[in-house]
């Protein structure tokens, strides 16, 4: 698994994906989760606007599994 640094918790989804590189632009998140079953912490999720805090789990298929970490600056 990958991890994704964030600055500050909650995140949406939609800009973790950007993030991790999956997606372009936050308006691609839309068609990206009604494709693909995208899972968080092991349960399928279809709202872009999901809240992810430290140690979240996400797995997109065709671009692998990523963990939401927190640093502090």
């Amino acid at each position: 698994m990958k991890p994704i640094a964030i600055k500050t918790e909650p995140i949406a989804l939609s800009q973790f994906l950007k993030l991790a590189g999956c997606i372009d632009t936050g308006g691609q998140a839309k068609a990206l989760l009604a494709e693909a079953p995208v899972l968080v912490n092991g349960e399928p999720e279809n709202r872009r606007g999901r809240k992810l805090y430290a140690g979240d789990r996400v797995e997109v298929p065709g671009f692998g599994a990523f963990t939401v970490e927190v640093v502090k600056t």
